[in-house]
């Protein structure tokens, strides 16, 4: 890859040799949850007795510690040009079907458990600025699939073997009786600063009048952004409910970083109460140090007292090395919604659904659940970042969410309150509104983080 790494203390990797018994498990029992009524025991690697086999193409890849295996093979699938890595059979189909059985010539597990259990951040020491694998250093970036679900064509694969050796066909899992699903999220970091940027402006204009007003407005009046309520009923109009994750701790990281620029008075938890009686979800944003330092994580959880069972960290930091271990540690937590690339929307792990992540230390799954983060506002606009325009953002994600409807996935949506500032024309409230708009229109069911998990 073309990035620098940043010159930052890693933790050591702790991981034992991954078998192809536990890249099937872990593949297998993902499959499983991607479709309705998944028959066990057809699919093994070319050495079982299987009626379906899977080439088995990885060699002795998953017993190192590389981050990046060979550059994949393209292949045409049912209208699409996906990358298959692990594919050591490019001149030969894809399937090789006989009367009960089927022949997978690349190797479709492999491929998978490489990007579901996100291998390549794992093993790789490329880390940004806030300690993140950067989007720069992924073959999502390298190939160009971050807006392909690649691991849900891959299943897809394995569903047309499956329906070719039973005769059945595969339906693909469903939300509360929809197709696909979406889950609108909030992270609360800003409650009282809108009126700090037009202050700025007024001062380096020289426009006392105008500085003086805002300072009077800012003391006198509620905020801007202080809008929770008129946020949880933009999504409600939809018809759906609000997943609000809050920011405890108001002192900057140790690294100088901000935290919450708002205290959680008494008066704020009282307004968080009452979201979570109109069936809004109250979680945890983890602050600056808590995706890698236990202690401080359950310590903001029993601060919150909101019950806690989802998480997202603050900047999206998370250390593929400890933080998924730490939270487990932690307890309590029946999902996070962290994993996401802060530059570019898409899927950080290739996969359009919920999934368990993979603990390298053990060979198996965590109990808790991930809902990969897609879409976040500051992405599509940040200068740092994509630098959308207004009317270019839904046209932008409009394939990617066509994807996650194809596959019965779940569109993860963070649109920060801030961003429900009238203000703001570019990611504001307009732009939510039409993504909403779309998702209603596509027939999307709404849910919470918890009712996601629930119905897994």
């Amino acid at each position: 890859m073309s990035v620098t790494p940043l010159t930052i203390s890693l933790p050591p990797t702790e991981a034992a040799p991954v078998s192809a018994d536990m890249r099937l498990s872990y593949v297998l029992r993902h499959f499983a949850l991607a479709y309705e009524n998944v028959p066990q025991g057809l699919i093994g690697y070319s050495d079982s007795l299987q009626p379906i086999v899977v080439a088995d193409a990885a060699g002795s890849f998953f017993q190192e510690k590389e981050p990046y295996p060979g550059t994949p093979n393209y292949r045409d699938w049912v209208g699409q040009r996906v990358p298959f890595f692990f594919d050591a059979q490019p001149a030969a189909p894809l399937l090789t079907m006989q009367r009960g059985r089927v022949s997978i010539n690349a190797d479709l597990i492999s491929a998978a458990f490489y990007l579901l259990s996100g291998w390549q951040e794992y093993f790789s020491d490329e880390r940004d600025r806030h300690g993140r694998f950067p989007y720069a250093a992924s073959v999502q970036k390298q190939y160009g699939f971050v807006t392909l679900p690649v691991v849900n064509y891959y299943f897809d694969v394995l569903k047309r073997a499956i329906e070719h050796v039973t005769g059945q066909a595969l339906k693909p899992r469903r939300w509360n009786g929809a197709a696909f699903a979406a889950f609108i999220s909030h992270d609360i970091d800003e409650l009282r600063s809108a009126w700090k940027a037009p202050a700025k402006a007024a001062l380096l204009q020289r426009s006392t009048r105008r500085f003086g007003a805002l300072l009077w407005q800012h003391f006198t009046q509620p905020d801007a952004w202080d809008n929770l309520e008129s946020v949880a009923a933009a999504t409600a109009r939809y018809g759906g409910c609000s997943t609000f994750f809050i920011l405890p701790q108001s002192r900057p990281g140790a690294d100088g970083t901000p935290n919450a620029d708002y205290q959680l008075s008494a008066g704020l938890r009282q307004r968080l109460k009452a979201l979570a009686q109109k069936s809004c979800e109250i979680n945890l944003h983890g602050s600056i140090g808590t995706a890698t330092d236990p202690l401080q994580l359950d310590h903001e959880a029993r601060k919150l007292q909101a019950g806690c069972g989802g998480l997202r960290f603050h900047y999206l930091r998370w250390e593929p090395r400890l933080t998924p271990a730490k939270i487990e540690a932690v307890g309590g937590f029946a999902y996070d919604s962290t994993l996401g690339f802060a530059e570019h929307f898409g899927f950080r792990h290739s996969y359009c659904q919920p999934f368990y992540p993979f603990n390298f230390a053990s060979g198996t799954a965590y109990a808790f659940v991930e809902i990969p983060l897609q879409v976040m506002d500051a992405t599509l606009h940040h200068p740092s970042y994509l630098q959308l325009q207004g009317p270019e953002i839904l046209p932008a994600l409009q394939p990617m969410l066509a994807e996650i409807e194809r596959f019965g996935g779940v569109a993860s949506i963070l649109w920060h309150n801030d961003h429900f500032d009238p203000a703001n024309t570019t990611t504001g409230p307009q732009q939510f509104a039409e993504i909403m708009e779309y998702l209603r229109e596509r027939g999307a069911a709404f849910l919470t983080g918890n009712r996601i998990v629930a119905e897994l």
